[in-house]
């Protein structure tokens, strides 16, 4: 799902703007779209919008502003990070995470991975994830009080510990 153009919101409005030959495409929220919408020359986007939609028109702020944020590890800045998609060591994931978390919501919908791991990982690294993920649930069971999943819980995990148990996939 897109995010709205000038805000972090979900877009519901999709609207192809043209300037200058360029072709580019807005996304709204709700209220948004409206202001969008209602501003009397509805012709061209607001300032505010034409500044997100038309870097070429600011760029002079837009690179300070981006070019600011440098890893002091590698160099390597937010600007440069946009243009090739790529990082340039893994210090960049903290160095620009409050950029990174809205960029990941966006194209993920989430910003923690609970996807698939390797089939041929070892059992370790397996009965590991596995441990993390049970005693996640056993501290969220206490907290409920839900004794009885807690005792499962805690029974399941000294199996794994003891190494009676393979983790279930």
């Amino acid at each position: 799902m897109k995010q709205c153009t000038v805000c972090s919101k979900s877009a519901v409005y999709h609207v192809t703007a043209l300037k200058d030959g360029d072709v580019n495409e807005l996304h709204f929220c709700e209220q948004h779209f409206h202001e969008y919408m209602s501003k009397p020359n509805s012709n061209s986007p607001s300032e505010e919008i034409e500044d997100v939609l038309f870097p070429e028109s600011n760029i002079e702020n837009e690179l300070t502003e981006e070019d600011e944020i440098r890893c002091p590890n590698c160099g390597i800045s937010y600007r440069e990070f946009r243009e090739s998609g790529r990082f340039g060591c893994p210090h960049d994931y903290v160095v620009f995470r409050e950029r990174l978390l809205p960029l990941l919501e966006n194209i993920h919908n989430d910003t923690e991975h609970r996807g698939k791991f390797p089939q041929r990982a070892p059992l370790d690294s397996k009965n590991q994830y596995r441990m993390i993920q049970l005693r996640k649930e056993l501290t969220a069971a206490i907290e409920t009080e839900d004794y009885e999943q807690a005792a499962k819980l805690r029974d399941q995990i000294r199996s794994i510990e003891t190494g009676l148990e393979q983790p279930s996939e």
